[in-house]
């Protein structure tokens, strides 16, 4: 498994070498434009959780602008009503799943509609380019659509000829970001690569879920390493504590003080600059069974996001046992103390606890956050057809009733809509996520533990 993960660690660090975006920083108001995968909003959650965790000192707010069934086109339709208006200063944009079509390639005109497919997108995305080329403070970031899974030995969905047809949106929107200058982070390579490589091992795997299409949990978990991977922030510790002989060595991110030494036992305060991030083990996207967790088996996200290292040389031989505020963590030999413990993957330390506490507030943010992504799903994808965008009175509620009865998509929708459409109650539902967040970065913050190191 670790040569699996180290080449595969090589084949997209070599991958998305290109892609070098600046780390978001204290007040950044952040929005990820996309459609039903970035709606789903877990990879934009990981990414979220990542600097709620790593960065606590840095407050900043990363939106979800994504909707459906959006192509660029829809999303040119909605950037001023719906994205711009929540004042971001940096705009990440993704597209070109839905762009390329679907049972369009079962066709016999297949090619041809790809190509008539691929100039609309491009045209869009232009129309994008220009309105955002006139703004100039807003920090924009192009990035790639994560892979449709061609190559799965799996029924249902299958369109061949779509995964070339990506590639070339992918083309336009890479050289469209080095035009302008703008970074571009690709996901749609190196997922597919690593997903290649998976499949070599078994024909049936896919990363992506059994539509092909939507990422399961483990998928955005990777989405979300890749974007991290493209802010350079891969290979930062959560802490790195060393000790040796009974001294203090190193102490990286993170502050040892009263470090005492006897037989048997090794004692110190230890203060974390950051917490680790926490790992989710339940399946949250529906008809897909991935959970987060399921990625660390594909991607070394550990070794590059979640090292919180205690390493002890010189203890006499034995087992020792780790106890944190006198608490027991677990027991691990002198040996093993020598290599290193990575308290990150260590459940039971308080830290982990606290950390699990800000992943279940950001869960929760999303959770509201999803309800006004639903809310503008109506308006993109019934009322903006309609001309009764935000019209949301009586008649614009009886119209969605009546064509509910016909529309699957449409109905379910439509019970949140009936709320959504009061601008006091979205208001409201804002203020919740505002509280959230303050909430998440007042009890984001490390404490200070007491570290034990007793032979057993």
């Amino acid at each position: 498994m670790k040569k699996v993960l180290y080449s595969v660690s090589l084949c997209l660090a070599s991958l998305s070498a290109a892609a070098q975006v600046k780390p978001f920083q204290q007040h950044d108001r952040v929005i990820f434009v996309g459609n039903s995968i970035t709606e789903a909003g877990a990879y934009v959650s990981y990414v979220y959780l990542y600097y709620m965790t790593h960065f606590p000192d840095r407050k900043l707010v990363i939106m979800n602008g994504g909707i459906g069934g959006d192509k660029a086109a829809d999303m040119y339709r909605r950037l001023d009503y719906d994205i711009l208006a929540k004042k971001p200063n940096t705009l990440v944009l993704t597209f070109g799943m839905n762009d390329t079509g679907y049972f369009e390639f079962n066709s016999d005109d297949a090619d041809k509609t790809a190509r008539e497919r691929i100039e609309a997108s491009r045209r869009s995305y232009e129309q994008i380019e220009q309105r955002l080329l006139q703004l100039p403070d807003l920090q924009k970031i192009l990035m790639s659509s994560p892979p449709y899974d061609e190559t799965a030995k799996i029924k249902g969905n299958y369109f061949k000829g779509k995964s070339k047809a990506m590639q070339e949106v992918v083309a336009f929107q890479e050289a469209a970001a080095q035009k302008n200058k703008w970074p571009f982070v690709d996901l749609f390579r190196p997922m597919t690569a690593l997903n290649a490589r998976l499949q070599e091992k078994d024909a049936t795997f896919t990363m992506i879920g059994p539509d092909r299409i939507h990422p399961g949990n483990a998928g955005h978990l990777v989405m979300a390493s890749l974007f991290l991977k493209s802010q350079g922030l891969s290979g930062q510790p959560v802490a790195d504590v060393r000790i040796d002989g009974g001294k203090l060595k190193q102490a990286q991110n993170c502050k040892v003080s009263g470090l005492n030494a006897s037989a048997g036992k090794i004692s110190f305060d230890y203060l974390a600059a950051a917490l680790p991030f926490p790992m989710d083990t339940v399946s949250r996207i529906w008809g897909n069974d991935q959970k987060q967790s399921d990625a660390l088996n594909w991607i070394p996200f550990t070794e590059d996001f979640n090292r919180e290292m205690l390493a002890v040389a010189g203890l006499p031989a034995g087992d020792y046992r780790l106890l944190i505020d006198g608490h027991p963590i677990g027991k691990w030999s002198a040996a093993a103390f020598e290599k290193g413990i990575n308290l990150a993957t260590q459940q039971e330390t308080p830290q982990y606890k606290q950390a699990l506490s800000i992943m279940q507030l950001n869960m929760r943010r999303m959770e509201t956050e999803s309800r006004l992504r639903r809310y503008y799903w109506v308006q993109g994808n019934f009322f903006d057809k309609k001309n009764m965008r935000m019209q949301d009175d009586a008649a614009a509620l009886d119209s969605v009733r009546q064509q509910a009865q016909k529309d699957g998509m449409l109905r379910y929708h439509e019970e949140n809509y009936e709320t959504a459409m009061y601008k006091e109650l979205r208001t409201h539902w804002q203020e919740e996520i505002d509280l959230i967040i303050n909430l998440v970065y007042r009890l984001n913050k490390p404490v200070s533990h007491k570290i034990e190191i007793v032979k057993i």
